[in-house]
């Protein structure tokens, strides 16, 4: 078992408030709005992805969406200028 933490009456010293910068759980619980397509990929491309999905502790799938949202976002910034 581990040491027991033992508290002191000791003064806090100088505090101050911060804004709440972390967002909500409804905000980070948000559905994306998908859609399933059939695609074709590289042998290479896959296993890259779940290669790096597995060290990152996360879906190969969602990695290449997001990857095609941020070309997508990209692209549109660029059109808009």
């Amino acid at each position: 078992m581990s040491k027991k933490i033992v508290y002191t009456d000791e003064p806090i010293g100088p505090v101050r408030i911060v804004s709440d910068f972390l967002p909500s759980p409804a905000e980070l619980s948000f559905k994306e709005d998908t859609v399933k397509v059939t695609l074709a990929l590289s042998r290479e491309s896959v296993d890259f992805f779940k290669h790096e999905a597995q060290k990152n502790h996360t879906h190969y799938q969602k990695m290449i969406r997001r990857l095609l949202d941020s070309y997508t976002k990209t692209c549109k910034e660029r059109e808009a200028q």
